[in-house]
């Protein structure tokens, strides 16, 4: 068992050292375990219920004209045919061109591999397919020759900019494992997963050739639920993303108080190496977990933007069983 765990959780390094493309960075988020199939296929039906919606929103340098805006809407349901299905929309707005960035994927997962003397060492393998769209608006745009020296812009000046096209879309598919422990009881319950985005590569038909590839992102997550009593547990958690030759790194941790049956109190912090601290807090009522986080640039382009900091609000309803299975306390991977 230790031996698949720590396939898991070095895979992503070994593709770090292997890929060499140029860099760029697909839409990020500090709750990235609310929207699973940005995260992961894998993780795909990983929640204890019959289905689950999740949505998510995010806002960041808000001090510029045209900040980013990213949102995204996710929905999965278990079976018992060991299969789990999902579909996921994204889009992320930017810049006074008015540029979209969308994209809408269906997964779905396997979870029939079992381990352990009760099975409750879990092994599953996602996969996901679907488009990338990306596109603009050409009479948002501005050019160096609409500006004159001594008079400023002129937006009635006609520009010689000729731009072949003002969209494009793609196909595109990812895939990922997932390991976790679902033994109840536990003092800790470790899981951790890896996951590629782009292995298609789609094309980037907005570069200079038309030819150019978006590089294949790898995504590496783990953590370990700790109960540190009967109400109360705490998560340490990392995130490892690798796309061309730029990368990001988190590590936090945040905590669960068991309140009711019913209500859950959670509070944590993140940090992204060399770009901000992100504190949240969230807490669950009935099936519905409502959360929310900040993050406090502190990177040297967070001075420039004069302090810009970004807000994430989150929201996911898990429609649960009517009758529960014999794992009461059924133990997934939150993050």
């Amino acid at each position: 068992m230790k031996n698949i765990i720590t396939f898991i959780l070095l895979c992503p390094l070994l593709f770090v050292m292997a890929d060499k493309a140029n860099a760029q960075s697909d839409p990020h988020f500090s709750q990235y375990y609310v929207y699973p199939s940005w995260l992961n296929p894998a993780l795909t039906g990983a929640f204890d219920g019959d289905y689950r919606v999740s949505a998510i929103y995010r806002t960041q340098w808000g001090n510029i004209s045209s900040p980013f805006a990213t949102y995204g809407v996710a929905a999965d349901i278990t079976t018992n045919k060991q299969f789990n299905v999902g579909v996921s929309v994204l889009n992320q707005s930017a810049g006074d061109g008015g540029y979209n960035y969308t994209t809408g994927y269906a997964s779905a997962s396997y979870t029939g591999v079992k381990l352990g003397a009760n099975q409750t060492h879990r092994l599953v393998f996602g996969i996901q397919a679907g488009l990338i769209q990306r596109r603009f608006d050409a009479s948002k745009l501005t050019f160096g020759d609409q500006w004159n020296p001594v008079t400023g812009y002129n937006p009635g000046t006609p520009s010689a900019e000729v731009l072949g096209r003002t969209s494009a879309t793609s196909f595109d598919a990812g895939a990922g494992v997932l390991y976790y422990d679902a033994e109840p009881g536990k003092k800790y319950n470790i899981f951790g997963g890896f996951g590629v985005s782009h292995l298609t590569r789609p094309t980037d038909q907005f570069s200079a050739s038309g030819d150019a590839r978006f590089p294949m992102r790898f995504t590496g997550h783990a953590g370990v639920k700790i109960a540190v009593n009967e109400t109360f547990s705490i998560t340490p958690n990392l995130l490892y993303l690798h796309q061309g030759n730029a990368e990001e790194k988190m590590i936090g941790a945040y905590g669960q108080m068991y309140v009711t049956p019913t209500v859950d109190f959670l509070l944590g912090v993140n940090y992204r190496f060399k770009d901000a601290i992100a504190p949240h807090a969230g807490f669950t009522y009935g099936g519905f977990t409502l959360s929310v986080s900040y993050d406090i640039n502190n990177s040297d382009l967070g001075k420039i933007a004069r302090g810009s900091n970004s807000f994430e609000l989150s929201l996911t309803w898990i429609g649960r069983k009517l009758f529960k299975t014999p794992e009461v306390e059924f133990v997934c991977p939150r993050l």
